[in-house]
């Protein structure tokens, strides 16, 4: 194909020009050269590394020799052009007007002059303002950014490398019939036509100097923009188009590179939403967790880009920030599951306390219950303002804390009832101790102590109804305390009675007090005096006896007064131990 032949010749003279830029030259291993051609004629491009200094006048009157040698057969205009490696815009460019020699037409060259400086050359040095340059227009045109040489191969920059001169007059001579416009524009879309490959293949170059230069999403956005519009744009080349490969494989290229944006993109759009609704407090742990997997989410995409990418100096700083901020999360789950924890175990421990309520029968009991209260209390009054479940734990603590001064004020009742009810049976116990001794007035008085005691013990105690069962025996007790005492202080009354009756100048009797009654005996003195009175009645000393007679009637009469006044039966003896007298109760 002629294609072909214009690659394999424009690849020819390459190599010659580059061979001879490596004898003529001083560094010139250094140097690269391209060719290519389109409708207004051949293009030349030599490059070399940013660290070298070259003489673009030199290097183009050395083109221009090689040129003369090879000695077209018709009129051609070459354009040279000289940039750094790596860079898009040449820095020096020259225009070459060549003609046919005498060999080959009996025509002189016209500019073909001595190398450095040759009249012929038009050459000048590119503006540092010039942004763009196009080998089809005229110089003082405004200059279109475009790389035809971007398939041009790279040549080796060996010497050994020997072109015979016919083969290269051979193979010149075929590009510059190829560069005629009129084979171009028969065909479709080869390089001097093909706009939209050589667009794709400019931004392919320029490309990691596009990323390079992106410093925010936005800038990311409009690179992926051209990728996109390029891409579609080589989707007008047909099929059966010798380009039709070329353009396919810039697609695909360009397709990566827009991904590739498209997925950082998305990246960092996901990152810019988190890092917004950081910006307010979570208000549940469920928010958290949503927040947890956008950063995530942002941070996976950021994760696949490698070192040497173009896109990775971009995305290492903001992968860096999402890693930081995702631990910042991770933290305030791991935080927020435990103030979660501490809240749903405060619940369970109140439910358990409620359960607890519904059973007590004991002030033990009721202990437990206050101690259940106060742990579910104390775990959400751990929880701190700053969580999400603060506001939760408030509202439970309003509930919770009137209940736990319930339970709190039942146990103390309950203490306080069992105390109580202690200290009645105690007094109880002492009460009987003192009636085992006949101590009935101590007796009497610790039965009052346990009945008033037993009255304060609360109604709504548990202890109430044991309390009151105590009521009515110990009442009964106090009753018969205080009868006994009654009994006792008639008894004594009635010892007393008996005693001032029984002496009056001499022992007239004795008694003894029990429960059958009083029994008193008169003294042998006292019967004695009594006899000797009634044996000599008309003695001296009768008005005695008569006293004496009329002494025991009225001692008779005294006895049965104590005796009626002590409920008490009452048995006169003599000394001798005769019933002299008897007086029963009711009589």
């Amino acid at each position: 194909m002629k294609v072909a032949v214009q690659h394999e010749d424009l690849q020819l003279l390459a190599k010659t020009l580059q061979e001879q830029l490596l004898v003529e030259v001083s560094s010139a291993e250094v140097f690269e050269v391209k060719c290519a051609v389109n409708k207004d004629g051949l293009m030349i491009l030599t490059q070399h590394e940013s660290d070298v200094i070259a003489d673009a006048q030199t290097i183009f009157a050395v083109i221009e020799e090689v040129l003369q040698s090879l000695a077209p057969h018709r009129e051609q205009r070459v354009q040279c052009f000289l940039r750094v490696s790596g860079e898009q815009l040449p820095y020096a460019k020259c225009f070459l007007p060549l003609k046919q020699t005498r060999g080959w037409g009996d025509e002189e060259v016209v500019g073909a002059g001595e190398a450095g400086g040759a009249e012929g050359q038009y050459f000048y040095p590119i503006s540092s303002s010039a942004l763009t340059y196009s080998p089809s227009l005229d110089e003082t045109e405004e200059e279109e950014l475009f790389d035809p040489f971007a398939d041009a191969p790279n040549l080796p920059t060996s010497k050994a490398f020997v072109i015979k001169p016919m083969l290269l007059g051979v193979a010149l001579a075929g590009i510059v019939v190829l560069g005629s416009g009129a084979y171009f524009l028969t065909r479709p879309c080869v390089m001097s036509e093909c706009k939209e490959i050589q667009n794709a293949e400019r931004l392919k170059t320029k490309y990691p100097q596009l990323i390079r230069r992106a410093k925010s999403e936005q800038e990311l956005v409009a690179v992926q923009q051209q990728l996109a519009a390029a891409s579609t744009a080589l989707n007008v080349i047909p099929s059966w188009s010798p380009r039709s490969q070329v353009s396919e494989e810039l697609k695909a290229s360009l397709s990566g590179r827009s991904e590739k944006i498209n997925q950082v993109v998305k990246a960092l759009q996901i990152g810019s939403l988190a890092t917004q609704k950081v910006q307010t407090p979570a208000s549940s742990l469920e928010e958290l967790q949503a927040r947890q997997h956008l950063w995530r989410q942002a941070i996976a995409p950021l994760e696949t880009i490698s070192p040497d990418s173009e896109l990775y100096g971009l995305v290492q700083g903001k992968l860096i920030n999402y890693r930081v901020r995702l631990h910042a999360v991770n933290q305030q789950i791991f935080t927020e599951e435990k103030w979660l924890k501490k809240l749903t175990a405060a619940k369970a421990v109140a439910s358990a306390a409620e359960k607890q309520e519904g059973t007590a029968k004991s002030l033990n009991d009721w202990q437990k219950v206050r101690s259940t209260w106060l742990v579910a209390i104390n775990a959400l009054n751990s929880i701190p303002l700053t969580s999400p479940r603060y506001q939760e734990a408030e509202k439970l603590l309003a509930d919770y804390k009137p209940k736990l001064m319930a339970a709190r004020d039942r146990a103390t009742k309950e203490q306080l009832a069992v105390k109580t009810y202690q200290q009645v049976l105690s007094t109880a116990k002492q009460a009987k101790l003192y009636e085992q001794q006949n101590q009935w007035q101590a007796a009497a008085t610790y039965w009052e102590q346990a009945l008033q005691t037993v009255k304060k013990i609360s109604q709504d105690s548990l202890y109430y109804t044991q309390a009151q069962s105590l009521i009515e025996p110990y009442s009964i007790a106090l009753k018969q305390a205080q009868e006994k005492i009654q009994v006792v202080s008639s008894l004594q009354q009635t010892r007393t009675d008996l005693d001032k009756t029984c002496i009056n100048e001499i022992q007239i009797c004795t008694f003894t007090i029990d429960n059958a009654g009083i029994i008193v005996r008169l003294t042998s003195e006292y019967d004695q005096v009594r006899q000797n009175n009634l044996a000599n009645p008309y003695s001296e000393n009768s008005s005695t006896a008569v006293d004496i007679t009329n002494h025991l009637q009225i001692l008779r009469e005294a006895l049965a007064v104590i005796s009626d006044n002590a409920n008490l039966s009452l048995i006169l003896y003599d000394s001798q131990g005769q019933v002299i007298y008897t007086r029963t109760l009711g009589q």
